[in-house]
C-alpha cells in the first residue's frame, strides 16, 4: 500500500522532529552544569596563559637573545627578565584596577582579556621581527603588559563567578598549566625545523585559542558574604602574601640553579647525561603536582578549611628541601626535589583560593589580587641573591637549609589564619 502524497511529505518532518527531540534529550543528559562549564573554561584559559609565557621566557627568549646579542647574552637576558618583572607587576595591578572600574561601570572584565590577547599576538610579532637586543627587550616589555592584561582580570573572574565551595578545585586545576607548557616546549625542541617565526606563532596561537571559551562562558556573579572584621582585615591578606613569598623563594632559586645543585652532588657524571636527567626530573615535577593539587583542592572545598592543607604542604615542602641539604646522594636529592615541587605546587594553588577569601572589598578584587601578585615578583629577585650569597659550585647545603627554614616559616605564617572557616556551601 502506498501512503497518500501528503503523508509521504510529512513523514520525513515527523521523523526529523523525533530525531531532534532525542538528540536534545541526549545532549541535555550529558551536558555539563553551568558551574562545571565555567570551571573547565577557566582552567583551560589559565593553562593557555601559562603556555603564553612559560615557553617564551624559559626557551624562546634566551634563544632570540643569543641570536642577537651573542657574547653579551647574559647581560641582555638579565635586563629583559629584571625590567620585565617590574613591568609585569605594575601591569598586573593596573589591569586589575581597570577591570574593577569596568565592573563598577556595568561592564565586565573579559574585554580586557580580549584586548590582552590582541596585544599578546602583536608582542609575539615584535619579538619575531626584532633585529637588535634593545628592540627585543622592548618587545618583551610589550609582552609582559599583554600577558598581565590577560592574567589580572582572569584571576578576578575567579573571585567574581566561581563559588567559594569550588575555588579549591579551581585552584588545583592551575596545575594543568606547567605540564601543558612543558609539552609545548618539548615540541619546540623536538622540531627545530619549524623555524623561529613558526615556533613563536604556534605558541601565541595556542595561548589565544585556549582563551576563547572563557570569553564566551560566563557564570552568575557570586554574592559577596558579609564578613566579620577579622576576615576583612587587610592584615590577614598581608600575612597570607608574606607566606606565599617565603614559600616561593625556594622555587625561584631551584628553578635557576637546579642543574648546578646536581653538579655539586654528582660531579663524576657527564654534563650531557646530567642535563638530560635534570630535564627528565623537571618534567616529572611538572606532571605529578596536577592530580595531587586537584585532589587537595577538592578536599579543602569539602572540609571547608584550607589552612590545614596549606600548613601541611609547607611542612612537606620543607622536608623535601632538608632531604636535598642533608644527603649528598643524587637519588635522594632527586626524590627530595620532587617532594618539594609537588608540595609547593599544592601550597601555591590553594593559596590562590585562600587569598580570594581574604580580599577585603569585592569592589577592588582586581587591584588587590594584583597587589598580592607582588609576592610572585620579589622571590625572582631574592632567590638568585640568596644563591649567590650562600651557595658555591661545590656546596648548596647552607642555601638549602635556609630555603627550608623560609618555607617552614611560610607555613607557620598561615597558622593564625586557621580559625577562618570557609562558607559551608558544597559544590
Amino acid at each position: 500500500m502506498i501512503a497518500p502524497a501528503h503523508d509521504r511529505i510529512a513523514a520525513p518532518h515527523w521523523i526529523a522532529a523525533r530525531a531532534t527531540l532525542s538528540c536534545a534529550r541526549f545532549m541535555n543528559r550529558f551536558r555539563l552544569p553551568a558551574s562545571h562549564r565555567l570551571l573547565a573554561a577557566f582552567s583551560v584559559a589559565h593553562a593557555g596563559a601559562v603556555i603564553g609565557y612559560l615557553p617564551l621566557l624559559s626557551l624562546l627568549l634566551p634563544i632570540r637573545i643569543d641570536q642577537l646579542a651573542g657574547a653579551a647574552r647574559i647581560g641582555w637576558l638579565t635586563v629583559a627578565v629584571t625590567v620585565g618583572a617590574v613591568v609585569a607587576s605594575s601591569a598586573n595591578v593596573l589591569f586589575g584596577w581597570l577591570s574593577d572600574r569596568s565592573i563598577a561601570a556595568g561592564g565586565g572584565r573579559r574585554r580586557w582579556i580580549a584586548g590582552g590577547a590582541i596585544g599578546l599576538a602583536l608582542s609575539y610579532v615584535a619579538i619575531a621581527v626584532a633585529d637588535r637586543p634593545v628592540t627585543l627587550v622592548a618587545a618583551v616589555l610589550l609582552f609582559q603588559i599583554a600577558i598581565n592584561a590577560i592574567l589580572a582580570p582572569m584571576m578576578a573572574i575567579m573571585a567574581d563567578e566561581i563559588p567559594e565551595a569550588q575555588r579549591g578545585l579551581a585552584s588545583g586545576l592551575f596545575a594543568i598549566g606547567p605540564p601543558a607548557a612543558g609539552a609545548v616546549s618539548a615540541l619546540l625542541v623536538a622540531a627545530p625545523a619549524l623555524g623561529r617565526s613558526t615556533q613563536l606563532a604556534l605558541v601565541a596561537g595556542l595561548a589565544i585559542i585556549t582563551l576563547l571559551p572563557l570569553l564566551r562562558v560566563r557564570g552568575p556573579a557570586v554574592v559577596a558574604e558579609r564578613a566579620t572584621p577579622t576576615v576583612d582585615a587587610p592584615h590577614d591578606l598581608l600575612v597570607a602574601s608574606i607566606a606565599r613569598l617565603l614559600v616561593q623563594v625556594a622555587g625561584s632559586a631551584l628553578s635557576l640553579y637546579l642543574l648546578y645543585y646536581f653538579q655539586s652532588v654528582a660531579p663524576a657524571t657527564a654534563p650531557a647525561t646530567l642535563a638530560t636527567r635534570v630535564g627528565t626530573l623537571l618534567t616529572i615535577s611538572y606532571i605529578l603536582p596536577l592530580p595531587v593539587a586537584v585532589l587537595a583542592g577538592r578536599l579543602s572545598d569539602r572540609a571547608a578549611h584550607r589552612t590545614p592543607f596549606l600548613i601541611g604542604a609547607a611542612v612537606i615542602a620543607a622536608a623535601g628541601l632538608l632531604a636535598m641539604a642533608t644527603d649528598t646522594h643524587p637519588a635522594v636529592g632527586a626524590i627530595g626535589f620532587v617532594i618539594y615541587a609537588v608540595a609547593a605546587a599544592v601550597f601555591l594553588t590553594l593559596h590562590s583560593a585562600l587569598s580570594i577569601r581574604l580580599l577585603p572589598d569585592p569592589r577592588h578584587r582586581g587591584r588587590d589580587l594584583g597587589l598580592i601578585n607582588l609576592a610572585n615578583t620579589l622571590p625572582a629577585l631574592l632567590g638568585p641573591l640568596l644563591t649567590w650569597t650562600l651557595a658555591t659550585p661545590q656546596d648548596f647545603t647552607i642555601l638549602l637549609l635556609v630555603l627550608a627554614a623560609l618555607t617552614m616559616l611560610g607555613g607557620l605564617a598561615i597558622v593564625p589564619l586557621r580559625r577562618r572557616p570557609l562558607a559551608s556551601s558544597r559544590a
